[in-house]
């Protein structure tokens, strides 16, 4: 039985003959056309966002400085309750020392028992979480509004 080309389905028939319509080099450069019009899109994208990052950037910048200008503006009217919040940080971070110094003494202590038990690590997190946390967020308070010492060479 002889194969003949009819004896296949049109699915299965590949046509590797040139179309004398389609020019190859037309079909080139309309490529490179589009890319190049795909990257010029690219790049003006990428400018814009540029231009807002750098404007976000100038934003944020002001919104510091403005905050920073009114601290500074709190601790020149202020400036005993100034002093008295940099005393009382340097406690407090103190206590905070020892306060990290009792934790991972508990976690070495009880390491089997915190990777073992739920309970326990629950316990845990329930005993020092929120402590460490709010002595955290009243040190970092204390301390934005506190004056930095002063060094004795500017003491009279």
């Amino acid at each position: 039985m002889s194969q003949d080309s009819n004896e296949f389905p049109p699915v299965f028939r590949i046509d590797v003959s040139a179309d004398p319509s389609a020019s190859p080099s037309s079909e080139g450069q309309d490529a490179d056309e589009a890319i190049i019009a795909l990257l010029q899109q690219v790049v003006v994208g990428q400018n814009k966002c540029n231009q807002l990052l750098e404007e976000l950037v100038q934003q944020q910048n002001v919104a510091q400085r403005q905050r920073a200008n009114e601290l500074g503006q709190w601790k020149d009217a202020n400036p005993d309750l100034a002093r008295c919040c940099r005393s009382a940080a340097e406690t407090l971070s103190r206590v905070q020392t020892e306060f990290l110094r009792t934790l991972t003494d508990e976690v070495v202590d009880n390491e089997e028992a915190l990777l073992d038990g739920e309970f326990m690590f629950n316990e845990f997190v329930d005993r020092f979480g929120p402590r460490l946390a709010h002595l955290n967020g009243v040190l970092q308070v204390l301390s934005q509004l506190s004056t930095m010492p002063t060094s004795p060479s500017n003491q009279s």
